[in-house]
């Protein structure tokens, strides 16, 4: 029993946290987005995509959930009964995303929010403003990997 409680603990904590990131992120950049396109209507196709960056986190913390649900039977097959010490691996495995989900989706917010004023001042150069904030995408997207891994890597029942 304890060891699917810390399964389901460690699914909670990837999508919590790396939707908390993606939560702050978006709105972080939904501020700076807003006083853009109170200025200027016209740019919000450039500012919404700018604001949906920091989006992405939480899909990665929800797709890390859903493969730990998946390994212990709680989608759709039996529950497996394990061990509390396979319990606390799949927990583990599940902070790659949660960690640097919260943390990059924060950051990239931030960064999104500058990039607005690329937009403001030269809407034509809103692709470096676009590149900027990407490359901070990278570090959610190897915090998946790496729970991916961890989780391929357990073996359960």
């Amino acid at each position: 029993m304890l060891g699917i409680a810390l399964a389901i603990c460690g699914a909670a904590l990837a999508v919590g946290l790396a939707g908390t990131g993606s939560a702050l992120g978006v709105g972080i950049a939904g501020q700076s987005g807003s006083g853009v396109v109170s200025e200027d209507p016209e740019k919000f196709g450039k500012v919404l995509l700018l604001e949906a960056l920091p989006g992405t986190q939480g899909i990665y913390g929800f797709l890390a959930a859903i493969m730990i649900l998946q390994k212990v039977g709680l989608l759709g097959g039996e529950v497996v009964q394990i061990e509390p010490s396979i319990g606390w691996q799949i927990l583990f495995a599940s902070l790659p995303i949660a960690i640097a989900g919260l943390s990059s989706g924060i950051f990239q917010g931030k960064v999104s929010a500058a990039a607005m004023g690329i937009v403001a001042k030269k809407p034509g150069e809103s692709g470096k403003g676009i590149i900027l904030s990407a490359m901070v995408e990278t570090y959610a997207v190897l915090g998946l990997l790496a729970t991916i891994l961890l989780l391929n890597g357990i073996k359960v029942g």
